[in-house]
């Protein structure tokens, strides 16, 4: 059996209650606020019209900074160090807009985002006694970059919500999408 979801709930778990210092000196100055949050945001809006489609996901870490502002970690278990920032940044940047843009509740200033990554460094104990393992904690800040979210599900909204290419006889895929589209009575 897998060990990830059982090793992010104790990662996010050591984490509940700390402050930036107790986690990485690099993280901007604050504290854990809360742990494994669900957010839903208001309708996405594409190109001035409210679309039916929103952002909803669970963020691992939700930071209070003294300023006010929040911060989102994504905690990470890697096999070796590595910046993967830039891969989970649309992802982290889809939780800020939906807590910036909430269905419900009050909105949440995001000033920060970044992955905390532990990766194993070697295993200690014995047999006589406890195994544990010793970790190296990195931390990947990620730029904030609304723009690029609000393009990018531009982008995707428009074109799953728009008309289809006609399709070629001899074209499997299109075929299918065709006669899907029939059925359920879509243009």
């Amino acid at each position: 059996m897998p060990l990830v979801k059982e090793l992010a709930e104790m990662q996010e778990l050591a984490c509940v209650g700390k402050t930036s210092a107790d986690l990485h000196a690099a993280l901007p100055e604050g504290k854990v606020h809360d742990r494994g949050g669900w957010v839903q945001s208001k309708p996405i809006v594409v190109n001035g019209e409210e679309t039916p489609l929103a952002i909803k996901g669970v963020y691992d870490l939700m930071m209070e900074f003294p300023d006010g502002t929040y911060g989102i970690v994504d905690c990470k278990f890697q096999a070796r160090q590595s910046d993967k920032s830039k891969f989970y940044a649309p992802q982290l940047e889809a939780y800020a807009f939906a807590l910036e843009n909430p269905a419900k509740g009050e909105p949440k200033k995001i000033s920060s985002l970044g992955l905390l990554v532990w990766s194993p460094v070697k295993i200690r104990g014995n047999s006589a006694g406890n195994f544990g393992m010793e970790l190296s904690c990195e931390w990947y800040p990620i730029e904030r970059d609304p723009d690029a979210l609000q393009q990018r599900l531009t982008d995707f909204i428009t074109m799953i919500t728009g008309e289809l290419p006609e399709s070629k006889q001899n074209c499997d895929q299109c075929n299918y999408l065709s006669a899907r589209r029939e059925v359920i009575g879509a243009r």
